[in-house]
């Protein structure tokens, strides 16, 4: 079957069931009309120095560094064991010091995969703050270093984004009503939600907002440091005195009054899935394209792990220019990017540090949620992408992708799989 076809058969299945990936892009050949005014985000929040101390940092595995070669993947093959079947899982995260795999359904829940087996009853489940339709739903989780909060990204029946805290008892159980909001933002249109909640090897949580939709990004939200929109945050999302977060310090546009300081790295469009190398602490980007380029973006942790980086949307599309009117110069170009002939939503992935598969160690795995399957490339000595190898024809509809603390991966389907990446 031609790249092209899977890909035809894969939005017939999405349209088929009523579903869209979070990251898909399909809604941008039709006109949206904007569900509210954007308001962008709620006053500045400043640090409170009393409560604000350095989070734990995440604990990185003692790892052998490698990069294979084009030649060593060309005939690397993977299969997909399958874990579990759940309603649109669409995220996942590990808990500190818990060996359970934490799964996101779209619908609004959060289960728990302990010893292979779903747990009968889901974690938590706020179904009705929100709705799983189009790229809106429940899209992201993630536990604090010390285990003992959850964090959720999810959007509201109207479409706006919320990320909500809820405290973590020692037996793991989630108390629902400890529900703390800690950031809110506006949507102006229904796509380009982000959904990315990640705590980075320095501890601290960091965001993924698209840049609120449309098409062309029409007020040209993602290159301007004034709005959330189109940006990754870095924050200290506990409370911290009478603001429900804090802004570290080291931040890179904390001494810019035109700037918000949550900002991280901007420039971006839909950054669905952005992971850091559990070796390097490296930041790799997936950023979804609009209808011509989709785009995978590295900053390497010696440069600032994407640190005041600007991506470069909506000045380009990859590195296809798009409006004129954007600065054309001053952005961190992909290191890969392909074509629509191939897929429509990059699925960004994680660099693979497990030991299953020794000959994939280094390389970026990841996938397209309109082409069926599993990809990998290793960047080359000029830090480019060969073209990557298929290492699976199958899940179709791939959302996410996830990491055990062991570094093997998995791979998170909407139509329901949910499924480890093991040997061929």
């Amino acid at each position: 079957m031609t790249a092209r076809s899977r890909r035809s058969d894969a939005l017939a299945l999405a349209v088929a069931f009523g579903l869209a990936a979070c990251a898909a892009n399909w809604n941008d050949t039709s006109t949206t009309t904007p569900a509210a005014t954007d308001t962008s985000a709620p006053p500045l929040t400043t640090i409170d120095s009393a409560a604000s101390t350095t989070p734990a940092a995440t604990t990185t595995r003692a790892v052998t560094t490698a990069t294979p070669t084009a030649t060593d993947l060309a005939s690397l093959r993977a299969t997909l064991t399958p874990v579990a079947t759940l309603q649109q899982p669409v995220a996942m995260a590990l808990r500190p010091g818990d060996d359970a795999l934490y799964i996101a359904e779209r619908i609004g829940r959060i289960r728990v995969l302990r010893n292979g087996q779903a747990e009968p009853d889901p974690l938590l489940d706020i179904s009705e703050l929100t709705q799983a339709e189009g790229e809106r739903g429940l899209l992201g989780l993630a536990f604090a270093p010390q285990g003992d909060r959850l964090y959720v990204n999810y959007t509201d029946p109207a479409g706006d984004t919320h990320l909500d805290e809820f405290t973590v008892a020692p037996d793991g159980s989630v108390d629902p009503s400890s529900q703390r909001e800690v950031l809110f933002q506006d949507q102006p249109y229904p796509n380009h939600n982000g959904g990315q909640l990640v705590f980075g090897p320095d501890g601290y949580l960091y965001v993924g907002l698209g840049d609120g939709g449309s098409q062309r990004d029409p007020d040209r939200r993602a290159l301007d440091l004034g709005t959330w929109l189109g940006k990754i945050l870095r924050i200290d999302p506990r409370r911290a005195g009478d603001a429900p977060f804090s802004v570290p310090d080291d931040n890179p546009f904390v001494d810019d009054p035109e700037a918000r300081p949550e900002i991280w790295s901007y420039g971006l469009r839909n950054p669905w899935r952005f992971t850091f190398d559990a070796d390097t602490g490296d930041l790799w980007i997936g950023d979804v394209g609009q209808n011509r380029i989709e785009e995978v973006s590295v900053s390497r942790a010696s440069d600032g792990a994407g640190r005041g980086v600007s991506f470069g949307w909506s000045a380009s599309e990859g590195t296809n220019p798009i409006n004129d009117d954007q600065p054309s110069t001053g952005h961190v170009p992909p290191v890969y990017e392909y074509p629509h002939e191939l897929g429509c939503s990059i699925t960004g992935g994680y660099v693979y540090r497990g030991e299953a598969i020794p000959g994939l160690q280094g390389a970026y795995v990841f996938a397209d949620y309109c082409v069926p399957g599993i990809r990998a490339f290793a960047l080359d000595a000029s830090g480019q992408a060969p073209e990557p190898v298929d290492l699976t024809a199958e899940p179709d509809g791939i959302a996410s992708f996830g990491e055990d603390a062991t570094g093997e991966l998995y791979v998170l389907s909407l139509q329901g799989v949910v499924a480890r990446i093991d040997p061929a």
